[in-house]
């Protein structure tokens, strides 16, 4: 069996924003007990990625490590019709990802303790985005 979900999310630009609780309550309106969930974003400077959800500077250093890799304004891209982050947040997006697989079990997601579901912005500028959650299971 399946089930699909189309979350909508504000962004306040770039940074993280934790999804987790949206996304387990697609999976338990699922009905679905034991399965996998496909978390997709569907937008290309933008990500999605599971890690720490209790100490935020975990995140403030992904994000400065993503800025190492990928740095705004950089002279070589040819891709800047958005402004100076145009190209490094497609960047960051395919360094990261933009799907994610969660085992699902008794109708819940099987996170770790600490681990927590998070829309990653790559654009400056405040954004709406779309998630699509698809469990299969029984």
């Amino acid at each position: 069996m399946a089930h699909q979900s189309i979350l909508q999310f504000n962004t306040t630009g770039r940074g993280f924003r934790d999804i987790t609780r949206e996304v387990a309550k697609a999976v338990a309106q699922s009905g679905l007990q034991c399965g996998l969930a496909h978390v997709f974003v569907q937008h290309t400077s933008c990500s999605l990625t599971i890690t720490e959800n209790a100490d935020p500077d975990v995140r403030r250093d992904l994000d400065t490590v993503m800025g190492r890799l990928a740095p705004d304004g950089d002279p070589a891209y040819r891709h800047d019709l958005e402004g100076p982050d145009d190209m490094a947040a497609h960047a960051r997006s395919v360094l990261s990802d933009t799907g994610l697989v969660v085992p699902v079990g008794g109708a819940r997601l099987m996170l770790g303790t600490w681990q927590g579901i998070f829309l990653w912005e790559h654009r400056d500028a405040p954004q709406r985005r779309s998630v699509v959650v698809t469990v299969l299971g029984a």
